[in-house]
């Protein structure tokens, strides 16, 4: 169906549905995403005809969505990259996840972890050997930085939200969610632990959804040694598809945790977290070098 065929022309669903066309299209995205940029890596993620994806990948470059990039020009190849209209999509991409897992996969429940053995679950682990997507996080100080620390092995822990007294509180009914309790703990476990990380040659970064105000907030009430990134515009949650779950308006990491190598390729997963104290140590013990 063209754009122009569309009966209702004020609608933004039915116009958003006619710029992406079919379902492929949210899944081209999502690998795009996650860092599968070239024709033949998608065409095998996919399994999708060549012929289909060329026009798919073309129809999404037609309407702004992603951009072609050269890599080679004997014979011509480019990368497929999302635009910033692209990369608007990625909340959709969140949202579409958080249903299916919640409410197809599961049974509707509310919950901010997940059981051994889960769907979830494996997909979390099935993360190890995957690179960390080049995205661009911004810092509580305010710097656009990377995920991992460039060079060194690099402990991601990913936590529902943190909040500091008579900041902006809590989200209503937040204690009464599994698995959100406990991020004060495990931010201040990692800080007590910091040197020993450190030492043993792992640079430790905690990643939000919430805004680097309320991380900087966080950050000065608890004195933290290590920074706490934002990730409010999903780029690592959809470029890596991270458990989430949907509470008053906003999307918030599942507790998990990933141990990133100086390459970026994720070396171990920890997920379901149950005792957020108890995995700082145990995540010390998988650092290498240690």
């Amino acid at each position: 169906m063209k754009r122009a065929d569309l009966p209702d022309s004020d609608c933004g669903i039915a116009q958003a549905l006619g710029v992406i066309g079919d379902w492929w299209t949210f899944l081209i995205v999502r690998d795009v995403a996650g860092g599968i940029t070239r024709f033949d890596g998608l065409q095998r993620e996919l399994g999708v005809s060549r012929r289909a994806l060329a026009e798919r990948l073309a129809g999404l470059v037609d309407h702004g969505v992603l951009e072609k990039r050269p890599y080679s020009e004997h014979p011509p190849r480019y990368d497929y990259v999302l635009t910033a209209k692209g990369e608007g999509l990625l909340p959709a991409l969140i949202a579409l996840q958080d249903w299916g897992t919640r409410h197809v996969m599961g049974d509707g429940a509310l919950t901010a972890t997940s059981e051994d053995g889960s769907a979830e679950s494996r997909r979390v682990h099935d993360l190890v050997g995957r690179k960390v997507p080049d995205v661009v996080l911004e810092r509580h100080d305010g710097e656009p930085v990377t995920p991992g620390a460039p060079g060194a092995w690099t402990v991601l822990f990913f936590f529902p939200g943190a909040f500091a007294p008579g900041s902006q509180g809590y989200p209503p009914g937040w204690t009464d969610i599994p698995g959100t309790k406990g991020c004060t703990l495990e931010t201040l476990t990692y800080a007590s632990r910091c040197a020993d990380f450190e030492a043993a040659g792992a640079a430790v970064r905690g990643v939000s959804t919430q805004r680097p105000d309320q991380l900087a907030a966080f950050v000065a009430h608890a004195k933290l040694p290590y920074p706490l990134l934002s990730d409010q515009d999903s780029r690592l949650a959809a470029g890596l598809l991270l458990p989430t779950f949907r509470t008053a308006g906003v999307d918030r990491f599942k507790r998990l945790t990933l141990l990133t190598g100086p390459d970026g390729i994720i070396r171990a997963v920890q997920f379901p977290i149950n005792d957020p104290a108890g995995s700082v140590d145990e995540m010390l013990a998988l650092v290498p070098d240690r």
